[in-house]
């Protein structure tokens, strides 16, 4: 990926981080897998794991968006500063 594409993956990985409707979603996705989680019982280790890997998915998508977020960032700033030191030469 190019420069440009990592840039504009950024920039809708931030609209979508943004938006209500998504963090309503994602709220209310975890809300239901803290619960399963905490509801299992003693003997159902199994519905413990999934709904602990279901948690896990639902970070990883999060932390992926921010991570995007991030790299935009860092190559504008990178190209902020090219610009100004080829401005002052």
């Amino acid at each position: 990926m190019n420069e440009e594409q990592l840039v504009a993956l950024g920039t809708d990985a931030e609209a979508l981080l943004a938006t209500e409707a998504f963090n309503k979603t994602m709220n209310t996705m975890v809300d239901v897998t803290v619960q399963a989680f905490l509801g299992s019982a003693h003997d159902e280790e199994s519905k413990r794991t999934e709904a602990h890997a279901h948690y896990r998915a639902l970070v990883d998508i999060v932390n992926t968006l921010r991570q995007q977020v991030e790299v935009r960032d860092q190559i504008n700033a990178k190209n902020s500063e090219t610009e100004v030191t080829t401005e002052e030469e």
